[in-house]
């Protein structure tokens, strides 16, 4: 099965967590796991990353932390994904060394090509559709997408109200990972490890 899935963490953790993304990603779909935390102490994050670490590493999942830079070079993860606001691209790639780095680039190709100048890891766009995550921003399309494809050699990451209806869309527009995060952890009709098995791919 093809890894496509780039998973992100629900807002809150707690002890019930760990069972249900080691059943999550027991599927064999998610290539990278992102632990996005906002006004968490640093302490209980670096707790939290000890033990989801174990089961990433476990499944051969990439760990990823978002936005900390100082994290993510504290704990075994595998990188970090950086935000435009979350301080200096150039800073972070000599910093991280061989580790991953991924940017936020919204719908911007300005900013894409910025972060490939910095050598970053994966590219995100988005947010495609209506996001529980983040309702308020930024509106992408699939032409940027096409663009990046064409253009870029960089992984390219898709972010925003992805779901099982319309992922497939996002894929043949040029996108190497869908991330998704409410589909799995808010999903009103099915469990998280349910719900995982809608991004089947072949």
């Amino acid at each position: 099965m093809k890894k496509l899935v780039y998973l992100i963490s629900p807002n809150k953790i707690n002890q019930s967590f760990y069972t249900g993304l080691d059943r999550v990603l027991s599927f064999g779909n998610v290539a990278f796991f992102q632990l996005r935390l906002k006004n968490t102490q640093k302490r209980k994050i670096l707790k939290i990353a000890k033990k989801i670490s174990k089961i990433t590493k476990k499944h051969k999942v990439k760990f990823i932390i978002n936005d900390k830079l100082s994290l993510a070079l504290e704990t075994r993860s595998d990188g970090c994904h950086m935000g435009q606001s979350d301080g200096s691209i150039k800073h972070a790639r000599i910093k991280l060394k061989k580790k991953i780095l991924g940017v936020t680039c919204h719908n911007s190709k300005k900013l894409a090509l910025s972060a490939i100048k910095y050598k970053a890891n994966y590219i995100a766009f988005g947010s495609f559709y209506k996001s529980k995550l983040k309702p308020n921003a930024i509106k992408a399309n699939l032409e940027t997408l096409k663009w990046a494809k064409k253009t870029c050699n960089n992984k390219i990451v898709a972010i925003g109200g992805i779901n099982k209806n319309n992922y497939k869309n996002i894929i043949k527009a040029g996108a190497n990972y869908i991330a998704i995060s409410s589909y799995i952890w808010k999903n009103s009709s099915k469990k998280p490890e349910i719900a995982i098995k809608d991004f089947n791919f072949h």
